[in-house]
């Protein structure tokens, strides 16, 4: 694998004909003992500290200096698509409340919220955010109100930096309709074009196409700054465009073919950004390794499509198997951000699309899913593998880890070893904030755990956006489970396995 051997299975990648199929649900591992007997069983690497750390000395508490501000510790709350927003793109009322419980979560770095569009036609879902002259001051009022709840709840926000996700959904864009793919394509993909009802009549967008993208990316970021954030994150993960170009290795022109021509989009925006809009901080989410995508197999279990001949030569960080790791061209581009002056990394892998068990392992999947084809946890000690690799070849850039909700009670005792041992810089939490918004104060404050509102990773909040409902934890948050749309959500999944 090019340099890097897999610590989650010492780089034998084993799926689902050398798995057992009873995972044990991590809620059942109570003690040390249990789990680290059980990672054994499934000869999975993931570290961990027996003890946890509470205090200002602690390793999740320390403060981190990047580019001269310091954040005050070692949680970064990560950026989710919302499905709650107005048809013209500004938030809701659900949309404050979510943004609120980011401020009050004790984490002193904020990924981006959610993610956010710079343009109508890059939207995921109709209801997603965006972000132009028409909403600067609802988005602004977002992020103030975020700063807000969280001075309420820390009594300052000096060591708190927070921005904003921008993203074009490419392929996978939904602008104007749940139910209809209005796609936006880099290059025809021979597996992904038919999963996104891409036919020979959709048309592959031009160089002057993105050109003017780039523009409207540079506009966003101006007026990001404008709304008060402190960094963008161009987002180059989970199979939207700007990861969509980094595997472009069959489009001709300047933004395909090589590695200088596939990572041009970004290089330009950040001149972009630089001139329009400087002292604006630039920070890239990126997913540091694919796969080929996965399909429900006849048992429901999630299997690699079939690829035909030759390597599979369309993901970012792949060996050309389709399910192997190979870092070399991620390790280039982080040379490349270093080099761009950019510090700040999140590292995730895959895509909610077509390789939900690789981008955020669960136990059970959304409704459009397949059961997991490997332990979880599996999952979560690949991701957490290749953030450290990537480190400790890059440390003077600052890492944000993801994948980690999977490990439930467990992610505090993960985190710190993390941290402790330098595999990272900050971890990231996503959909466990949906309904236990204080989980992270409660880690670093030594509370005990609320076990009633630990994310069991029931996947409900990617199945009801998926049916076209807004975002929440409809099985834990009281409040989700009151609204009308929860008893709709019941019965979507009582008609699909009926």
């Amino acid at each position: 694998m090019a340099g890097f051997t897999c610590a989650v299975c010492n780089g034998t990648h084993t799926h689902r004909d050398d798995l057992m199929t009873d995972y044990k649900s991590v809620a059942q591992l109570r003690t040390v003992e249990h789990l680290r007997r059980y990672l054994e069983r499934i000869d999975v690497a993931l570290p961990f500290d027996a003890e946890m750390q509470a205090g200002p000395d602690a390793p999740l508490a320390q403060p981190y200096t990047v580019k001269g501000f310091t954040i005050g510790n070692r949680f970064a709350t990560l950026p989710m698509e919302g499905w709650d927003g107005t048809a013209d793109g500004r938030p809701t009322e659900l949309t404050l409340r979510r943004w609120r419980h980011f401020g009050v979560s004790g984490a002193k770095l904020i990924w981006g919220g959610e993610a956010v569009a710079m343009r109508h036609d890059g939207r995921a879902n109709p209801q997603q955010l965006m972000i132009n002259e028409a909403t600067l001051g609802d988005i602004a009022a977002l992020r103030a109100a975020l700063v807000e709840a969280h001075e309420a709840r820390y009594g300052r926000s000096d060591d708190l930096l927070v921005g904003v996700q921008l993203t074009h959904s490419g392929r996978f864009a939904r602008p104007n309709s749940k139910a209809r793919h209005e796609p936006m394509i880099a290059y025809r993909h021979p597996l992904l074009d038919a999963k996104t009802g891409i036919t020979d009549d959709t048309p592959v967008m031009t160089d002057d196409d993105l050109a003017r993208l780039v523009d409207d990316f540079v506009r966003a970021a101006v007026l990001s700054q404008r709304a008060g954030f402190h960094f963008v994150d161009l987002k180059h993960c989970h199979g939207y465009l700007g990861h969509e170009l980094l595997t472009a290795v069959d489009r001709p022109g300047r933004y395909g073919g090589s590695f200088e021509n596939r990572t041009r989009f970004l290089r330009e925006i950040v001149d972009g950004i630089r001139a329009e809009a400087p002292g604006l901080e630039i920070g890239v989410r990126l997913s540091a390794f694919d796969w080929a995508p996965f399909q429900p197999g006849p048992d429901g279990v999630g299997e690699r499509v079939a690829l035909g001949d030759g390597p599979y030569r369309y993901a970012f960080g792949g060996d050309g198997t389709g399910v192997g790791i190979d870092l070399t061209e991620p390790r280039a581009f982080l040379d490349m951000l270093a080099a761009l002056d950019i510090r700040l990394v999140c590292i995730t892998g895959g895509s909610p699309y077509y390789v939900p068990h690789v981008q955020r392992p669960a136990r059970f999947p959304p409704s459009d899913g397949y059961l997991p084809p490997e332990d979880p946890l599996a999952g979560v000690a690949r991701q957490i593998a290749v953030t450290a690799e990537l480190k400790r070849g890059h440390p003077d850039l600052a890492f944000v880890g993801s994948a980690y909700s999977y490990l439930q009670e467990w992610l505090p005792n993960v985190a710190q070893h993390v941290v402790r041992a330098g595999l990272a810089d900050f971890v990231g939490v996503g959909r466990m904030l949906l309904a236990y918004p204080e989980f992270i104060a409660d880690v670093l404050e030594g509370r005990p755990l609320d076990r009633k509102r630990i994310c069991r990773t029931f996947s409900d909040c990617t199945t009801a956006p998926r049916k076209g409902l807004v975002s929440g934890c409809y099985p834990l948050d009281h409040f989700y489970k009151s609204r009308p749309e929860a008893e709709m959500l019941a019965q979507l999944k009582k008609q699909e396995r009926a």
